[in-house]
């Protein structure tokens, strides 16, 4: 080995470490946002299944709809009904790493047939 040659193993070593670790955070943020969305649609689905329960009996759906998505850490942010369905949106607050700001939504529908 050459003396030019000293510690370009190093030089190496910390160029593939700080790329492996940018790919690391990068996969984490793809993982949050994977894990909120998920979040995000299981409480739009029982946000809309709670609506249509609380509408046959005949009650308020869209407030049955959002105690339950409340329940489950998202807001509705919106309800309508139609006839005897429901559709619903609702939001989570989505991973704020690398500058990452913004919030997911779902959207579901529940109704008989």
């Amino acid at each position: 080995m050459s003396r030019d040659q000293r510690g370009a193993a190093s030089l190496l070593v910390v160029a593939l470490l700080s790329v492996l670790l940018l790919v690391g955070a990068a996969l984490g943020v793809v993982a949050a946002m994977v894990w909120a969305h998920r979040v995000a649609q299981s409480a739009a689905d029982l946000s809309a299944l709670a609506g249509a329960a609380d509408l046959q009996e005949g009650g308020d759906a869209c407030a049955a709809a959002s105690r339950i998505a409340g329940a489950n850490d998202a807001s509705l942010a919106s309800c309508l009904v139609q006839g005897e369905e429901v559709v619903v949106e609702v939001t989570v607050a989505g991973p704020r790493w690398l500058g990452q700001h913004s919030d997911l939504s779902a959207r579901a529908r529940a109704g008989p047939g």
